[in-house]
């Protein structure tokens, strides 16, 4: 089953049992699939709406410590339960010493001696981490990893 089907019967699920939030998440990941379906006029695999809802996984974290900044707990509240929603949806997340491993493969690969070729070991690390782990851990392990 694709990670959109799977949105969608969850979402049916949430509107039978009347839970608002659940509902709610969903129907925002599904509204953000649409909008990208409708504006690249293709259909999302699997690994677009993973990184869509990491995208929106993001956008909550930020919200949150804008939330929590502001001494708005019922807020920070809401993005923390919306985040837990949207994990369930994200594959098992890479643990830190997979990912350097694949980085110190890439760097090997590349023969990437400098901050300088981090596109070239990003170009290769990417496809194989495949949604499992945020954007700027990916990178900050390649900085790190480079700045050696």
């Amino acid at each position: 089953m694709s990670t959109k089907e799977k949105l969608n019967e969850q979402m049916k699920n949430a509107m039978k049992s009347g839970d608002e939030l659940r509902k709610r998440t969903i129907r925002m990941v599904l509204a953000a699939i649409k909008q990208v379906e409708v504006d690249k006029r293709a259909d999302l695999d699997d690994m677009a709406v993973s990184a869509l809802i990491q995208k929106e996984v993001k956008n909550r974290r930020e919200a949150l410590e804008e939330a929590k900044k502001a001494n708005r707990a019922d807020l920070a509240a809401d993005n923390e339960a919306e985040i837990k929603v949207l994990e369930e949806f994200l594959p098992k997340a890479m643990p830190a010493e997979e990912l350097r491993a694949l980085v110190e493969a890439a760097i090997a690969e590349t023969g990437a001696a400098a901050p300088s070729d981090m596109g070239k070991v990003m170009k290769i690390v990417m496809p194989k981490v495949a949604g499992r782990a945020p954007n700027d851990m990916i990178s900050s392990a390649v900085k790190e990893l480079l700045n050696k």
